[in-house]
């Protein structure tokens, strides 16, 4: 092992200075003695966390670099650094780095919520860090000009001039979240009427989350209160999972409890974001709480054996095998949902498949949802590449688990619960070197 490191660390220097003689102004190498006040005294700062025997770490190098040279020249207030994780441990513990190379970006002395998951090359690099660039608030003078993207959440604040201490602190949150939301500021002339009742906020939610527009009460000037208040509206308890959060999500490492949903369902998501309120908030550190759309992963509701025509149904992915709630509806009576969860952790919902319990009497009790027109079958569809590293299945609507499909026992004789789906969207062994496997 020994000598395949020796070797990898000479293979990685002859790649770097390979491509030396282009480069006029490499990444920083930040350490101990000048990590701080690089992450401090600069806007934007682009950190490769890497480790000089993976392989993957050794590919990047070169690219990393040539993306610095460019982007240094560009923005006197851009840094790209590189943290050697053997040599800096406890920079790299700080990071929660487990996998090279990881890449996070800083901004304004503050980590992003999600480290960089795009296409790892000199173009993608420097876009990703031209658009970092941008203001991170849209200013608005007339009604008009007001577009709202309803598939992103939006944060929209009224003001009587651009200057005033309420846009100033308004503008400081903004350029914290933009990324994860539309931030827009109105004023003038035009908006007379919205500033009738004075200087406000109003948070409006992307039209897939089924959430209401809601106003900001607490105060315009205080940042901290603000803060809290929009990261409860914009990362609530019960998140929407898609391709392009998928592996950051399975990264996290817990579970899933998920409710599949017909486009545009708003009431079935409200009744299930109703339930988790309800009964598992003492859960939020051990399970996360999902909905999905289940024309998009149809796949999983396939290896379910369930098709879009049942949906809305709920289902728990342990990482390892999924179980089905028997019956959506079910998440309207006290102590349901609640339990379910329970016999996850307890290990029940696992000997229920091999020993199914007597069907409780109050299940027949609960009303049915009513039936609704069966979607059409669809053609089978290529595979379609949807984000780096990540491939989109599609499957026909109507398709059903095959008989006989899948998990039997290593004795052959029992079958076991439907194998993991969303697990297959974290971090690829293709992409990564995993510390906790070295």
């Amino acid at each position: 092992m020994d000598w395949l490191k020796v070797s990898a660390l000479y293979f990685s220097i002859a790649l770097e200075l390979f491509f030396l003689p282009s480069i006029k102004s490499a990444a920083l190498q930040l350490g101990s003695d000048n990590y701080e006040d690089t992450i401090k005294n600069n806007k934007i700062v682009f950190v490769n966390f890497y480790a000089d025997w993976c392989m993957f770490s050794q590919q990047l190098a070169p690219i990393f670099h040539q993306a610095a040279d460019i982007l240094h020249e560009e923005y006197p207030d851009v840094k790209l650094g590189r943290v050697d994780c053997e040599a800096q441990q406890e920079i790299a513990q700080k990071n929660g780095v487990s996998k090279y190379p990881t890449i996070k970006l800083f901004r304004n002395g503050k980590a992003l919520r999600k480290e960089y998951r795009g296409q790892r090359s000199v173009n993608a690099f420097s876009q990703f860090i031209k658009q970092q660039m941008k203001p991170a608030v849209e200013d608005v003078t007339s009604p008009a000009d007001l577009k709202i993207n309803v598939n992103r959440n939006s944060f929209v604040g009224y003001f009587t001039e651009k200057g005033d201490e309420v846009y100033k602190v308004f503008e400081q949150l903004c350029d914290e979240v933009f990324e994860t939301v539309d931030c827009k500021a109105c004023f003038g002339e035009a908006f007379t009427a919205e500033l009738a009742v004075g200087e406000h906020l109003t948070f409006k939610p992307k039209k897939s989350s089924g959430e209401q527009e809601t106003a900001y009460t607490g105060s315009l000037t205080d940042l901290n209160i603000m803060r809290q208040w929009l990261n409860d509206k914009a990362h609530p308890l019960v998140r929407e999972i898609t391709f392009e959060n998928g592996e950051e999500l399975t990264e996290e490492g817990l579970p899933f409890l998920i409710m599949f949903h017909r486009p545009g369902d708003t009431a079935s998501i409200q009744r299930f974001k109703d339930g988790v309120m309800r009964e598992l908030l003492s859960e939020r550190e051990q399970i996360n709480f999902l909905t999905a759309d289940g024309t998009t992963f149809s796949h999983p509701l396939h290896h379910l054996g369930k098709s879009i025509n049942d949906l809305p149904i709920i289902c728990i992915d342990s990482f390892r095998h999924m179980y089905l709630f028997k019956k959506f509806n079910n998440v309207d009576v006290p102590g349901k949902l609640k339990q379910f969860v329970a016999n996850l952790h307890s290990g029940k919902l696992h000997q229920d498949f091999h020993n199914p319990p007597a069907e409780d009497e109050e299940d027949h009790d609960v009303q049915e949802i009513p039936e609704t027109p069966k979607v059409p079958e669809q053609a089978t569809k290529e595979p379609e590449v949807v984000a780096d590293g990540v491939v989109r299945e599609h499957v026909p609507a109507a398709a059903t688990k095959k008989e006989g499909d899948g998990d039997i026992d290593e004795d052959g004789s029992t079958k076991k619960p439907p194998e993991t789906i969303f697990q297959k969207l974290a971090p690829s062994n293709n992409r990564y070197s995993f510390r906790d496997e070295l």
